[in-house]
């Protein structure tokens, strides 16, 4: 499993280096430019200042090697510093808070449009994007498993052909269809919830309309990504439930004198999990594409309309940062999933 999960790693690599050249390429290429947002008031002469002072006219390569190391070391010692409070520069006392500061000299990716570091803007807006994408994924999963369960045990039955339509729905019916559906429900007709999401609501865990004001702004969201993930985790739910109902050892399991509820449920349910967790790993990264939409939709300040508003705006670093990390996350939870295949079936061995 080590030799296996360290080949991949290294395989992730050339991969990461390959998508790496190749968005850095197309986004070249795609029309941009760095004063593109200053006001045509600005001198010709400045606005070939900023476009130097940012590398704009350097040569291809060197803008790539540039922007690689900013990304792969920069960006990720910085994180460092912050979170850890460790410095890998200078330490510079600040007359004005008396605090010490850490200096250094790595260049950091700056956007365009708002010339400060992009990562820091990245940093942000992801709590935004996990208190949507979390909460949909985890109450999708939970809602699916017991249902694609039970129609899988009740199989042609009622509640198996209703369930069968529903998931149908929820995964065919397109995000921008139904979150509509629901703002025109939920708030222009009833006005039970707000319309859009409010990005600079601050929660206080010890006041509850806080809370319920934070619960209200996320059902719609939530909702809307619960029944396509609960779609989606329920379909595959169902056909490994059906596979394994039919296997010997359940049989086995029958004939032992076993209920029906340590069957399915200890036996069952437990290897039909295998794929769909396998699933689950490699959903994520694609949730953070469908993100895109919801977010959109409902006005928040998430990743997604960050990665919008960037292509917008042809602001080419924001947009190159965030396609590599998406990108990422593709290949970090196609590892995983493979690695959680093998530590949750016991047949599988990569080695």
């Amino acid at each position: 499993m080590v030799r296996y999960i360290i080949r991949r790693l290294l395989l992730a690599s050339l991969s990461l280096f390959a998508i790496s050249v190749i968005v850095f390429a197309l986004l070249k290429a795609a029309p941009g430019d760095p004063t593109s947002q200053i006001p045509l008031t600005v001198p010709a002469e400045v606005r070939e200042q900023i476009r130097e002072s940012l590398g704009f006219n350097d040569p291809v390569h060197i803008q790539y090697f540039k922007w690689a190391q900013q990304m792969i070391i920069n960006e990720p010692i910085h994180l460092f510093q912050e979170t850890t409070g460790v410095c890998f520069g200078d330490d510079v006392v600040n007359e004005t808070t008396d605090e010490i500061d850490c200096v250094s000299d790595r260049d950091r990716i700056v956007s365009w449009s708002s010339r400060s570091p992009a990562m820091d803007t990245v940093y942000e807006r992801i709590p935004q994007t996990l208190w949507v994408l979390g909460l949909g994924l985890i109450f999708g999963f939970l809602l699916a498993v017991p249902i694609g369960t039970l129609q899988a045990y009740k199989q042609y039955s009622i509640f198996d052909n209703v369930g069968t339509i529903l998931t149908l729905l929820g995964y065919s019916v397109p995000v921008f269809v139904i979150g509509p559906i629901l703002i025109w429900i939920f708030s222009v007709k009833l006005g039970w919830l707000p319309t859009f999401y409010t990005t600079t609501h601050d929660i206080i865990w010890t006041e509850w309309s806080t809370i319920w004001f934070q619960i209200k702004q996320l059902l719609m969201p939530v909702t809307v990504l619960t029944l396509f993930n609960a779609a989606s985790f329920g379909r595959f739910t169902r056909g490994s439930v059906l596979e394994n109902l039919n296997e010997a050892y359940v049989r086995t399991a029958r004939a032992k004198g076993l209920g029906e509820g340590v069957v399915v449920g200890r036996h069952v349910l437990r290897n039909s999990l295998i794929p769909v967790i396998t699933l689950l790993a490699l959903q994520i990264p694609g949730i953070f594409g469908g993100a895109i939409i919801t977010e959109n939709i409902f006005r928040i300040n998430g990743l997604g309309q960050l990665l919008l508003v960037s292509i917008r705006q042809a602001d080419i670093p924001m947009v190159q940062s965030l396609v590599f990390i998406f990108a990422v996350l593709v290949v970090v939870f196609n590892i995983l999933a493979d690695v959680l295949y093998a530590v949750l079936d016991p047949r599988i061995r990569y080695d």
